[in-house]
């Protein structure tokens, strides 16, 4: 038996031996909340019940550029309208798996959209302003991802109280053993909301849950298109956060990149190659507890652990041709927090992690704890390895 399979299986035996103990641990996760249609662009309609979609994304973009200096009317059907946002998709996992989740986010207000009813009968609730809206266009060789971020954008402090009274938020963050703070870029405001926490809400919170220190993690969720100095901020007021609560801060490997290079950082050699060593200078560079780096081949990390630094890479069980891969992220990041509050070591963490992600992209569905541990259980090797 090879050490990744060993690591594998003592996952799989740490999630069960975790399963009686985890709707007893009280997590909350906000802040964002989309609403994603999936359409396609007609190119022909047939009957009022029959059409044929554009093909690809250049016949989409050529008939547009015919239409300069004219006009053009696009016809689009929508097949689906779902549950979306970075916050939202990990709840769904960690409430999947059998977390006691209370989500705060934009999931309609005053009235919840349908799409977040089956997160609300398994998590509890709270909705503080109307969500995101994406407009999902699909063809044959890829996805326009057209957003409608307004609401988002203005959620701040003031949307918060509106919505949630400050005793009431106060007790939701002082149950939770883990805060999840997610998509950071596409609320532009949220950093308020993150000060204000760390101003008004952890000053008093009791230092521990149940015995346990308490936990932040976050994901930036794509921060290209911010300012520099913007993520600078956040990243400072995450750095700030520490004092009241170990903060892990979970990256793609493009996020990663970004964050080097805001902060300075010279990691040299191929991205893929030093995925650790980033993650390692970007925790000493922050001081912060951890920093979890995750291209899609597997997931790097380096932790503070009683006083040492530990790093560790897993290799992931990665799929050539995925059922569905948005989400993916989420789940990772579903399944890593998972493992840390399971508390297993961090080599089975970040098999949590790509195992999680891992069961998604295979069955279009978040993995139930069973589903998890048997899958780490008896974790397929890498295509293409």
């Amino acid at each position: 038996m090879n050490e990744r399979t060993q690591i594998a299986r003592a996952t799989a035996e740490g999630l069960r031996a975790f399963s009686p103990n985890i709707d007893q641990t009280p997590v909350m996760l906000g802040f964002d909340g989309f609403v994603d249609s999936i359409i396609d662009v007609v190119d022909q309609r047939i009957t009022a019940d029959n059409y044929t979609p554009m093909p690809t994304i250049d016949t989409y973009g050529k008939r547009i550029s015919a239409a300069a200096g004219k006009s053009a009317n696009f016809e689009l059907v929508v097949k689906l309208r779902k549950l979306g946002g970075n916050g939202p998709i990990m709840a769904n996992a960690m409430s999947r798996s059998g977390f006691n989740v209370t989500y705060v986010g934009a999931l309609g207000y005053p009235t919840m959209d349908p799409v977040f009813h089956e997160l609300a009968e398994r998590a509890e609730v709270h909705s503080i302003s109307e969500p995101g809206f994406t407009d999902a266009l699909e063809f044959e060789d890829g996805k326009l991802m057209i957003g409608k971020l307004q609401y988002l954008n203005a959620i701040d402090v003031q949307t918060l109280r509106n919505a949630i009274s400050d005793d009431k938020f106060f007790d939701i963050v002082n149950r939770s053993v883990l805060i999840g703070m997610i998509n950071w870029t596409m609320c532009a405001q949220i950093h308020k909301v993150w000060q204000y926490m760390l101003d008004e809400v952890y000053p008093k919170c009791e230092a521990t849950v149940n015995g346990r220190k308490r936990m932040i993690f976050i994901d930036l969720t794509d921060p290209a298109k911010r300012p520099a100095e913007d993520l600078r901020d956040a990243l400072c007021i995450c750095s700030d956060l520490t004092k009241y609560t170990d903060l892990t801060l979970g990256l793609n490997l493009a996020e990663a990149i970004q964050v080097s290079e805001v902060l300075n950082l010279n990691v040299p050699g191929d991205p893929l190659d030093t995925v650790i060593e980033r993650a390692a200078a970007i925790r000493e560079a922050m001081n912060i507890a951890g920093v979890v780096v995750h291209p899609r081949q597997g997931a790097g990390a380096a932790i503070l652990e009683d006083g040492q630094v530990k790093t560790a890479y897993f290799k992931g069980p990665f799929v050539a041709n995925p059922k569905l891969s948005t989400g993916a992220g989420d789940n990772f990041n579903a399944g890593y927090c998972l493992g840390m509050l399971a508390g297993l070591t961090l080599e089975q963490r970040l098999c949590c992690g790509t195992g999680t992600s891992g069961f998604y992209v295979r069955n279009a569905k978040s993995p139930t704890l069973k589903d998890l541990s048997d899958f780490c259980n008896n974790l397929p090797e890498p295509e293409g390895a």
